[in-house]
């Protein structure tokens, strides 16, 4: 069995993505890993080129500034990376710039591409997601976190990245059809000094949306308020990836949140009750089940 990692990125140093422990936390099951390095205004070409020069293969890309409606570039570049993984490898492990996964679930998933290989009916692998916010001790709670996410799809060139570079979907906008596996992602992109992130609201909305939406929704700051726009957390209790645990070593910053003080909106709720009774409700960009 081959496997191809891919991914993309830009101006990794200047909004501090962690995207070398991105790469790093997958690449032991990865035979190459592809990574689309947009033109930076730091020196992101040369941190990936630092990573491992037998299994990364670097493209250099070019954003078309231009896109500015959903997010369409991040898709676009995240196809630039996918369209050059190699033709003979059976799955290609998707990994965006802010998601780690910890060490542990890495059998699991080798385990479950090695299960499906030859089943062609099964597109790729669904896995749980956990959302760091504001600091790296506490996990979004809320219903407007997205609970799943394909993140290994086959090689099949009908497959393509979907909207803003989420999920995926084939052929004339079909669901892929997956199977779960008992592995999280741990997503850090609400874990930044709040300088940085202050710096990346105010630049990456502009992929989403226009000037005039900018100037009316993106306040102007020094630093990012992390709890003026929280809803609910819980503490996180597990263990981080070791490869994130010198840059959490290193944080500089300071988050509290008082759990007790979450609102629990009427959306929550009544998703929780209707879960009750096996009705799971929201996004959901693929297809379980029998394939």
């Amino acid at each position: 069995m081959k496997v191809s990692g891919f991914s993309f990125i830009k101006d990794a140093l200047k909004y501090d993505y962690p995207v070398v422990e991105a790469i790093t936390s997958i690449l032991p099951i990865c035979d190459e890993f592809v990574v689309a390095v947009g033109q930076s205004t730091d020196e992101t070409l040369n941190l990936i080129r630092q990573i491992d020069k037998k299994k990364i293969k670097i493209i250099e890309t070019q954003w078309d500034e231009s896109l500015r409606e959903g997010g369409r570039v991040l898709a676009v570049e995240t196809d630039k990376a996918l369209a050059q993984i190699a033709e003979d490898s059976d799955w290609a492990f998707y990994i965006q710039g802010d998601e780690v996964v910890h060490e542990k679930y890495l059998d699991t998933i080798y385990q479950s591409m090695l299960r499906y290989k030859d089943d062609f009916k099964v597109d790729g692998l669904l896995f749980n997601y956990l959302h760091f916010y504001g600091s790296y001790d506490y996990v979004g709670s809320s219903s407007n976190w997205y609970s799943h996410e394909i993140r290994v799809i086959r090689n099949d060139k009908s497959i393509y990245s979907y909207r803003d570079a989420q999920g995926f979907r084939k052929g004339n906008n079909q669901k892929l059809c997956v199977k779960s596996v008992d592995a999280y992602v741990y997503h850090y992109g609400w874990v930044k000094d709040p300088r940085k992130m202050q710096k990346k609201q105010e630049t990456f909305h502009k992929y989403w949306h226009d000037d005039n939406w900018l100037d009316e929704h993106v306040a102007k700051a020094r630093e990012f308020n992390y709890e003026k726009h929280v809803r609910q957390l819980r503490l996180f209790d597990g263990e981080h990836p070791a490869v994130m645990k010198k840059r959490i070593a290193e944080k500089n910053w300071q988050f509290d949140f008082d759990i007790s003080r979450n609102k629990t909106g009427f959306k929550d709720r009544l998703k929780k009750w209707l879960a009750g009774f096996g009705i799971v409700l929201g996004y959901k960009n693929y297809k379980t089940g029998r394939c």
